[in-house]
């Protein structure tokens, strides 16, 4: 998650402090409007001491809204790999349409227009979950329930590139019914037949 660097160790308290006062200055506020001046102050902390850790606002805003999302987001492990997906999925969508979810929208919409925040979303937010649906994936094939030759990057862009879709693009509603829809449909070409 976050960059280690040369020094002092981090004292965990502060750290602590520093990822509260980002995340809950999101939720109020929204990216945009959040600085490294008002995480400072509500953390009641120095400047220094965030650029000490974290090389810019968009870092310390997605360790800050990750180690909130993450215990939200618990990888399932039911011994079927449909069930799996399933609850992880629908996880997501439950976080998605709670208040903390949307605030990815706007993260996602900054990010159009600051490189930096795209690459801080896409590894601190993106590329975990997609390693959590990998790593789902991976076992339904290592069980036989899917196709050896199951092509798991396009599975998962299938099942969480159709939330995004909806939630970013179309505006149509994402929830539970619709994940399993989409996972009947998907499952139909990848279960294995043996």
């Amino acid at each position: 998650m976050m960059t280690a660097k040369r020094g002092r160790p981090r004292n965990v308290e502060t750290q602590n402090a520093i990822l509260a006062a980002s995340y809950e200055l999101l939720l109020e506020h929204g990216f945009g409007a959040v600085t490294i001046e008002k995480i400072a102050e509500r953390a009641k902390v120095s400047k220094a001491t965030i650029y000490k850790w974290w090389p810019n606002k968009g870092a310390v805003i997605m360790d800050g809204y990750m180690s909130a999302a993450t215990a939200r987001l618990p990888v399932p492990d039911t011994g079927s790999v449909f069930e799996d997906v399933r609850i992880h999925a629908s996880n997501l969508v439950d976080f998605l349409s709670s208040r903390e979810g949307k605030v990815i929208t706007q993260i996602v919409g900054e990010g159009q227009s600051d490189p930096g925040l795209a690459e801080e979303y896409r590894t601190r937010y993106i590329q975990p979950r997609r390693r959590e649906a990998w790593g789902i994936f991976e076992k339904g094939i290592e069980r036989g329930q899917l196709k050896k030759d199951c092509d798991i990057g396009l599975c998962i862009d299938l099942v969480y590139g159709a939330m995004f879709y909806r939630m970013l693009v179309t505006g149509e509603p994402i929830d539970t019914e619709f994940v399993q829809r989409s996972l009947i449909s998907l499952f139909e070409g990848i279960k294995s037949r043996s």
